[in-house]
């Protein structure tokens, strides 16, 4: 990998990660029209934990207070975490027993064309559903998880899956992100464990340097969705990326026939 590519592909995930229009898939389509054949997913892994670091900056103080409501079993921080916890099951199931069989069609682009779709629908589908919860229920956090768990699929997005079904079960916007944030810290962290075992290897093939670039990027960018977003999803605009991912989603299958 070389500089310029790690700018751009560093910029994609940061950008996407966060935006409803999923960082994976982009990266995968980023990757394909650079040139840029990865090494496995240890690249996408090392730049979703520079988003991962957007998440810790943005929401320190926030997460800062839930550890010390924890530390003093203070009733909402505890349960807070627990929702967290619960919503996180799903992820980490069908993260160890599914993990093969997704990496195999990682990187087939009529597939993310397909994938680019469904999340625009599924984004189409906030226009109908608003409310005021600031948490959801047991149940409601396990649908979270649910959702984040088909967002494994690299089209689908996370945020964009997360935060619909947040609003869904008539969370407030604002709320649903901060939650669907928050669960990302766990998976992202778990994703590169896994993953950090390869270190060796896919450093040598991909290049220490631009490795370096396209994290500060991914991390800088991402710092600059988050708060795009929110402010994006205080004004009743989640629904607006809808028409992007299904024209994306067009172009990739057009694309993908094209190339053969």
């Amino acid at each position: 990998m070389n500089y310029w590519q790690a700018v751009v592909l560093g910029l994609v995930q940061g950008l996407t990660e966060f935006l409803p229009v999923s960082s994976s898939g982009h990266l995968v389509l980023a990757e394909a029209l650079v040139g840029f054949t990865p090494p496995g997913v240890f690249v996408e892994v090392v730049l979703h934990v520079a988003t991962l670091g957007s998440v810790l900056l943005v929401y320190g103080r926030r997460l800062w207070e839930l550890a010390r409501g924890l530390l003093r079993w203070s009733p909402d921080p505890v349960r807070y975490v627990v929702l967290l916890v619960v919503a996180t099951i799903p992820a980490v199931v069908v993260g160890l027993f599914f993990k093969s069989a997704i990496e195999a069609r990682f990187h087939s682009l009529p597939s993310l064309g397909v994938e680019f779709i469904v999340t625009g629908i599924i984004l189409w589908s906030t226009r109908w559903f608003s409310g005021d919860r600031q948490v959801p229920g047991l149940g409601g956090a396990f649908g979270i998880g649910l959702a984040q768990a088909f967002a494994i699929l690299p089209a689908i997005s996370r945020s964009g899956t997360t935060v619909a079904m947040g609003m869904w079960l008539r969370m407030a916007p604002a709320a649903a992100a901060e939650f669907s944030f928050l669960l990302s810290v766990p998976v992202i962290a778990g994703a590169a464990l896994l993953e950090g075992r390869h270190a060796t290897v896919n450093l040598a093939e991909v290049g220490l340097g631009p490795l370096l670039v396209g994290f500060v990027v991914s991390f800088a960018s991402g710092v600059f969705a988050i708060r795009f977003l929110v402010a994006l999803l205080r004004r009743g605009r989640f629904y607006a990326f809808a028409p992007y991912c299904w024209v994306l989603g067009i172009l990739t299958i057009v694309y993908a026939l094209w190339r053969g």
